[in-house]
């Protein structure tokens, strides 16, 4: 090869070397300046509720649940002892995602004739690295209507008096890929003390579990431990015990549970018997969640 030759191929070698170089520079700058993407827990309880409670999850936006729940309990009267259950109450619901963190819902139920609507808003979500957050934070606002008859002969039934007021925050960790927990501090606002209490602002906390048993079936738990009861009747704290089973678009919870209401005013509040075996201190739930992906068509 003739000088002129092995000049030309020298130049170019250190070209190459130089932009190669440069290149391996600049690719590291890069990788230093560039922030580490976050990564986000996923599936903390696989379901807006852990079983009577609202859980830290919040649905994607455009997403519309149809959500029914059920409890069935015995009456200790001895005549009263039918096929199944004496008492059967059902709430109905309907909620929708209106972005990725703010999800909104309307309830009925029939037994207490509570007719309730909510906001929930994820404010931050747990993050999987060393960055960013180690708890999900949910924010819950919730307010319900006593629609059923005179409230208490010896008071004004006034609209407001009907009216009560639920507030948490929902503060939940996915301890693993297995196991999630939550603590829920809540304050509720009733509008008037049905049974004269001196008191209508009660304080609570909420603790609630899930243990991931499968793919699609999972152990949960939840108890609210009421720090202020009213002393008149005798109010317990609410406990359930129970399992969930997601079958595609539908979640399906079962459990036992001393809580015969639905909605939190209720539940938090009125719990009036323990948590036993006898009649009628015992209920079984059933909750059915049904999704529908209004987006999902959009996209196809």
């Amino acid at each position: 090869m003739s000088p002129i030759k092995n000049n030309i191929v020298l130049v170019i070698l250190l070209f190459l070397a130089g932009i190669s170089g440069s290149a391996q520079d600049l690719l590291q700058i890069l990788e230093e300046e560039r922030p580490e993407q976050l990564q986000y827990a996923e599936a903390t309880f696989k379901t807006t509720r852990i079983t009577f409670g609202h859980s830290v999850e919040t649905r994607k936006k455009g997403i519309l649940e149809i959500f029914v729940a059920n409890r069935f309990w015995d009456s200790p009267a001895p005549r009263s002892q039918s096929f199944f259950a004496d008492r059967l109450s059902t709430r109905f619901a309907m909620e929708y995602a209106a972005t990725d963190r703010l999800s909104t819902g309307l309830g009925g139920t029939t037994w207490d004739g509570l007719f309730d609507g909510f906001l929930k808003y994820r404010l931050f979500r747990q993050s999987d690295g060393k960055e960013g957050p180690p708890v999900s934070v949910t924010l819950f606002q919730n307010a319900s209507y006593y629609s059923k008859g005179e409230i208490n002969p010896a008071i004004e039934d006034a609209f407001a008096d009907r009216i009560s007021f639920t507030t948490q925050a929902l503060i939940a960790s996915k301890v693993n890929r297995n196991l999630s927990l939550q603590l829920a501090p809540t304050f509720v606002h009733k509008g008037v003390s049905y049974y004269g209490e001196p008191n209508n602002d009660h304080f609570a906390l909420g603790i609630g579990g899930r243990y991931k048993l499968g793919s699609h079936l999972s152990f949960v738990s939840e108890y609210y431990w009421l720090l202020n009861p009213a002393e008149a009747p005798q109010t317990f704290g609410p406990f359930s015990v129970g399992v969930n089973w997601e079958i595609g678009d539908v979640m399906l919870q079962f459990m036992l549970t001393n809580a015969v209401g639905m909605v939190e005013e209720a539940f938090v509040t009125g719990t009036r018997n323990n948590f036993n075996f006898r009649s009628p201190n015992l209920n079984f739930g059933f909750n059915v969640a049904y999704i529908i992906h209004f987006k999902r068509n959009l996209r196809n």
